[in-house]
This record gives C-alpha cells, structure tokens and sequence, in this order.
C-alpha cells in the first residue's frame, strides 16, 4: 500500500482572519509555532515538555564547557540513565548530547562507562541509592546527592521553564523518547494531576 503524507501550513487556510494570521506569525511557544504556525507533528495528550527539539549537534558539541553530568539508577526492567548536557544560563538552554541508557549494569561496570565519559567531572547521582554513591565514590567519581528535596516536581518545573532543550538526535535517542513520553496524569473524571 502507498502513503500520501500533505503537510499543509497556515498560509494554506483561506478561511484564517489577518489577525489570526498575525497570531501564528508571532507565536512565541516554540511548540505551537512548530505545530500551528509551520505545519510540523504535533503529540498527543497533555504533554509536559513541549520547548525541546532534536537536531544534530555534532558540530558544536565540542564547543560546550558548562557541562552537567547526571544519574538516575536503574538495574533490570528500570535502566541506569546518565545525561551528560550543557547548560546554557544566559539563553536558558540546554544541550543534552551524551548518553548511556541500559539495563544489567553492576556497579563496577556502570562506573567503568560513567568514567569513561566524563572522566573526573561531577556528577549529580539519583539520591535512592546511598551505598551505590559510596560505591562510586570509592571507584574514584566526583558523586554529590541533589540538595533539593521533591527534585522530580523541582526537575520538571526547571526544564519547563527553559527556552529551549536540545536534545542530540543520533547520541541521544533514549532522551529523546523520554521527553516525548512524558504526559500529565489525569484523573477519573479526566483532570490533570500534577
């Protein structure tokens, strides 16, 4: 079977008003401006990200010197996740543009990979796991416990709040399903849970 895909953009619709058009020209939400405004895909659902974009950015990549390493444990059916990203403050961008992302790793193992990519460079570690700090700690990491309390809410409310996340497209592929998956919760009758 064939497929016919017609991407159509607002300057397509006849029926818009000059000031609707006005609107989707100067849209500032990165996200509708995507969607409305040029005709690219949308999501889905009451996503919580909608200011990230994946492109290539392995021809800037070595430019980046505000690096943040971080890690979220996981073992068998939950990976180990490490972003290694660059952030930066006066545009309030971030860059992921490293990642590890797999199931099945040891301690040991996980602090040969980690070490590897970001040699002697800090990392901020997921705060469940005290004894895998201490292990990592004794492998020679530079391994600190986030400050904040309730740092998922934190977390998300942080990266909302930025203009844009860049997010590698071919070193970061599982961050890239990350923030493509996360949605609000709704309740029964279908209200947004935080």
């Amino acid at each position: 079977p064939e497929l016919s895909i017609l991407k159509t953009t607002y300057q397509d619709n006849k029926f818009l008003t000059a000031d609707d058009r006005k609107g989707l020209e100067q849209e500032t939400d990165s996200y509708y401006y995507q969607v409305y405004t040029l005709g690219n895909w949308g999501v889905l659902g009451d996503v919580i990200f909608t200011n990230w974009k994946v492109e290539d950015l392995s021809q800037i990549h070595d430019q980046f010197t505000n690096r943040r390493n971080g890690l979220d444990f996981g073992f068998s059916s939950d990976p180990a996740a490490v972003g290694v990203s660059h952030y930066d403050k006066m545009r309030k961008t971030i860059y992921f543009y490293k990642e590890l992302y797999e199931t099945g790793l040891t301690n040991d193992v996980l602090a040969e990979r980690v070490k590897e990519m970001i040699g002697d460079e800090r990392i901020i570690c997921d705060s469940a796991e005290p004894k895998s700090i201490a292990d990592y700690r004794a492998y020679g990491w530079h391994c600190h416990e986030p400050t904040k309390t309730g740092l998922r809410d934190y977390g998300f409310k942080w990266l909302q709040s930025l203009t844009t996340i860049h997010i590698d497209r071919k070193r970061c592929p599982d961050a890239w399903a990350e923030f493509t998956g996360y949605e609000y919760e709704q309740s029964k009758n279908g209200d947004i849970i935080s």
